[in-house]
């Protein structure tokens, strides 16, 4: 299978095996992997882990970015991970992602997640205000869109930019669409 985009996936590292998360995860980069879509995650456990396992069993290619010197109690990338890229910090690590990715998509997750999703977004305002073409970002859950609802209230953000997915499996059907691969 000839892969040509890759998405980056972001997601909370805290995901546990059993549930609901892990296996929208786990289906989401399988999905993206039966499309023909690389999946670009921070390589390490959790949702992380669930995207790498279902994009390289549906015979896709994964790429792990990790920062060993920022997470030094973690004891490296997920059994997944066909490249690793270490990174020297956060900053370093979502750039590195962000700039493989033709397409993001945000799953459930924390602080790290939301730092990744904001990333997107900002990168999404900026090149709307100068003419360029959006990057295909959906971002999955209620818990974003409160998010960017604060954020439009409280500091008059533009809600454009962002597609709003209720399941994983409707944020992947969207860029999936908008990568036109199908």
């Amino acid at each position: 299978m000839k892969v040509n985009r890759t998405v980056a996936v972001f997601g909370s590292s805290q995901t546990e095996l059993d549930s609901t998360e892990w296996a929208q995860a786990v289906a989401a980069g399988a999905r993206l992997a039966s499309a023909g879509i690389a999946v670009v995650t921070g390589g390490y456990g959790g949702t992380m882990e669930a995207v790498s396992l279902g994009a390289a069993q549906a015979g896709g290619r994964v790429v792990g970015v990790t920062a060993p010197t920022l997470f030094p109690g973690r004891t490296g990338a997920n059994a997944h991970v066909q490249e690793l890229i270490e990174a020297s910090s956060l900053a370093h690590r979502i750039d590195v992602m962000m700039s493989r990715a033709d397409a993001t998509l945000s799953l459930s997750g924390s602080l790290g997640t939301a730092t990744e999703l904001l990333m997107a977004w900002n990168i999404n305002h900026i090149r709307k205000q100068t003419g360029h073409r959006l990057l295909p970002s959906a971002a999955v859950g209620e818990q974003w869109k409160k998010v960017a609802d604060a954020l439009v209230l409280l500091i008059g953000a533009e809600i454009e930019g962002i597609y709003w997915a209720n399941t994983a499996e409707e944020g992947v059907d969207w860029i999936v669409g908008q990568l036109d691969v199908l």
